[in-house]
């Protein structure tokens, strides 16, 4: 199934939630990230990201999506890897593949409003209860993601622009499921990106959302 060329234009909406977890406790990158990046350390414990998207007409596809990811850095240098991420569009699941080594797989969603949740074929993923919290404000964000392709490292230029604002994200996770390390846990923060667009690939750092 044909896949847009890189970059992705995207629009829509996100809620994401920043976690602090024992480094122990973390998933395991892939091998061939060892020698380009590490996790960033706060003593004993490192960040983890979680998001709810729900990509909206208007870019280049429509779908929905849930991913959990890892602060990295390469020297001193900040990146983000995904270790687990699902969609239900199966042109952005082989795109991502493809294009930026991001290891996406297929889940139905529910995710409206108030209310997300993501599963599959084995079982439920999480779960959560959204709302707003305050005021917002647009914000430009720039970020690049590293990820294993093809037996190496491969970084990828991210650009966005969204109306950022606090929420609140109270989030089930299956304790047997593949995020079960974030299960019995609270996030540290939640934020919501509503209007986002996005440039997400090469050329991403040249171009504006």
């Amino acid at each position: 199934m044909a896949y847009p060329a890189e970059p992705w234009s995207l629009r829509g909406r996100m809620y994401v939630s920043v976690w602090s977890l024992p480094v122990a406790d973390l998933p395991e990158l892939p091998p061939e990230l060892a020698g380009a990046v590490r996790v960033v350390r706060f003593g004993r414990r490192a960040v983890v990201g979680t998001a709810w998207v729900d990509y909206r007409p208007g870019g280049d596809m429509s779908y929905r999506e849930l991913l959990s990811a890892v602060l990295v850095r390469a020297g001193l240098r900040p990146r983000v890897t995904i270790t687990h991420i699902w969609v239900d569009s199966p042109r952005s699941r082989d795109g991502g593949r493809a294009l930026w080594g991001i290891p996406k797989d297929l889940a139905e969603f529910e995710l409206t409003g108030a209310r997300a949740a993501a599963a599959t074929e084995a079982g439920p993923i999480a779960a959560a209860r959204l709302s707003r919290r305050g005021p917002a404000l647009r914000l430009p964000i720039g970020f690049r993601v590293t990820q294993a392709l093809t037996g190496m490292a491969k970084t990828t230029p991210v650009r966005a622009t969204a109306r950022w604002g606090p929420a609140r994200v109270a989030w089930t996770i299956e304790p047997y499921g593949p995020l079960r390390f974030l299960a019995g846990r609270r996030p540290l923060l939640s934020m919501v990106a509503d209007d986002f667009r996005m440039r997400f690939g090469a050329g991403a750092a040249r171009t504006a959302a």
